[in-house]
């Protein structure tokens, strides 16, 4: 591992947060019912998890571009993951953005919306052969993708 700036792990953080940002005005009706009963222990495995993610992505100059083929393929998942989590956003932003828009699957993966971040940085982990990224998005999934799915069976019910 190589401590130095990693430009693809700043273009992750962009395409994940950019979408975020909106939906800070664009929230499902009725979203912050959900989240006054999120589980502590989620929300501080989500919170560790989010800081470690992006502290780590950006300070290891193995996940550049860089990786003989085939292991460059780890990157090119991860990118895939990366992708469908923005047509995930695109297609919430272009519904009446209720809660059962934003945990519909897509492509058969339940909580999208959690999941492909989170998939797309283990994958990336994987690509740059950083244990401590790996480590960190796999905290990160355990709470946002336990938070989410709490939500999405709640919505459900509905």
């Amino acid at each position: 591992m190589h401590i130095g700036f990693s430009y693809i792990g700043a273009l992750m953080l962009v395409l994940l947060f950019v979408p975020n940002l909106f939906w800070t005005r664009l929230q499902p009706q009725d979203y912050a019912q959900y989240a006054g009963r999120e589980r502590r222990l989620c929300r501080l495995l989500e919170r560790v998890g989010q800081v470690l993610v992006t502290c780590l992505v950006l300070i290891f100059s193995d996940f550049n571009l860089g990786q003989p083929f085939p292991w460059a393929l780890w990157l090119a998942a991860a990118g895939l993951a990366m992708a469908l989590y923005e047509v995930h956003w695109i297609r919430y932003f272009r519904s009446q953005r209720t809660m059962r828009d934003f945990y519909r699957s897509l492509l058969g993966i339940p909580v999208a919306g959690a999941v492909l971040p989170v998939l797309a940085f283990m994958l990336l982990a994987v690509y740059g052969k950083n244990p401590f990224l790996f480590g960190a998005a796999f905290l990160l999934g355990v709470g946002h993708i336990g938070i989410h799915l709490e939500h999405s069976r709640e919505a459900a019910d509905i």
